[in-house]
């Protein structure tokens, strides 16, 4: 029995620091020269199944899912990194395996006119 089974907590897949380039913001310049955002996902769910099977049809193909994502980073500019942090969670979600889903949405090229290492928002989402 893997860890998370033995607590009642779910295992993780984790992919982190995936980059894709979109036009989200509040200020025109972002809307219109865009920039780069970085996410980080953590996925809980049973890998059981998977590591018993040794079969990528019985776990979530974290590809095909950073493919998504990313397309949804690219896809229709929002305001905020909170509603495309929702956005990521309701991809991630989709996945029918997922119980819940940590979403971190780093926005590294925020404009704030201070020097700064990192402006982000995390969520976790859960099913139903």
């Amino acid at each position: 029995m893997t860890a998370g089974a033995m607590s009642g907590e779910p295992d993780r897949i984790a992919v982190r620091g995936l980059r894709a380039f979109g036009y989200h913001g509040v200020y025109p310049e972002e809307r219109r020269e865009g920039q780069d955002f970085v996410v980080d996902v953590v996925l809980g769910l049973d890998t059981r199944a998977a590591a018993k099977s040794d079969d990528v049809a019985d776990t979530v193909h974290y590809g095909e899912l950073s493919g998504r994502l990313v397309a949804v980073v690219e896809g229709e500019p929002v305001n905020l990194i909170e509603t495309l942090a929702e956005r990521l969670a309701a991809a991630c979600l989709d996945e029918p395996l997922v119980q819940e889903a940590e979403v971190t949405v780093h926005k590294p090229d925020a404009p704030v006119p201070h020097r700064f290492d990192d402006v982000a928002v995390t969520i976790l989402r859960r099913r139903g």
